[in-house]
């Protein structure tokens, strides 16, 4: 009776440490989609440490020829440049600002895309340019996301338009082990850090303000408590079922 006992207490134990709740993992199973708070309109705001490629174009070539400067390599024994010139870019500094030719320092932090070009037009039109057309791109625009997917780490996101359902897509999706509730996102709005909570297994998602993710948002996915426990306790739960092994064998060696 005893043996029978241990064997299946061994394995009603690891059935049990293997079970998990299909509740835990579906997505958006819960509430309804208000259609009223869905929005596909999203809008870049600057922030420091953005690297900007701003190109200026008109029909006046000459005019605009300032304001598209190109950044080449040169030589220091020929005084000639080297390889192909490429587009000037501006890195926003700590306070919101850069250096533009001629215009001198400009403070553009916290602005969208769509007020720099404003801005920029207000600038240079009519003294500068006439009807200048203004193009602006964040060539470092990046998300990270750690945790419990498949491959954590930094994405580059060229078209600057990403949701946080493809952000965990790049990374491979979350993990059998990770929470899909308490998903964390940290911001930075107004030079602080700023956290968001969202549940994957809500519709709510949809209507997050972090639906939408920003230039440098960090997605961060916890892992749930079985997977915490089994990595603290993962020593102890081995030398447990060893040590269950052993009663059996001595049983059966008693019993016999």
């Amino acid at each position: 009776m005893l043996k029978f006992f241990c064997k299946y207490y061994l394995l009603f134990i690891i059935v049990f440490s293997s079970c998990v709740s299909k509740k835990e993992i579906v997505y958006f199973q819960n509430d309804e989609i208000d259609q009223s708070k869905v929005s596909n309109s999203y809008r870049t705001i600057i922030k420091p440490d953005d690297l900007l490629q701003i190109t200026i174009t008109s029909q006046d070539i000459e005019a605009v020829r300032p304001f598209n400067l190109s950044a080449v390599t040169y030589s220091t024994s020929s005084n000639s440049a080297i390889g192909v010139a490429q587009q000037q870019t501006y890195l926003v500094d700590t306070n919101g600002e850069i250096e533009f030719p001629v215009l001198g320092k400009l403070k553009i932090g916290g602005l969208s895309r769509n007020e720099v070009i404003d801005f920029l037009k207000n600038k240079l039109s009519p003294d500068y340019i006439k009807e200048p057309n203004i193009n602006i791109r964040i060539a470092n625009y990046k998300i990270s996301v750690m945790g419990d997917v498949q491959r954590p780490g930094s994405y580059s996101i060229p078209n600057e338009r990403i949701t946080i359902l493809d952000a965990l897509a790049l990374a491979g999706d979350i993990n059998i082990s990770g929470q899909r509730n308490n998903i964390l996102i940290i911001r930075e709005e107004n030079n602080k850090k700023v956290e968001y909570r969202v549940d994957l297994r809500s519709k709510d998602v949809l209507t997050s303000p972090v639906y939408y993710l920003q230039q440098n948002d960090v997605v961060y996915v916890e892992q749930n408590y079985a997977r915490i426990q089994s990595a603290s306790s993962n020593s102890s739960t081995s030398l447990f079922i060893s040590i269950t092994g052993l009663i059996i064998t001595i049983v059966s060696l008693l019993t016999r």
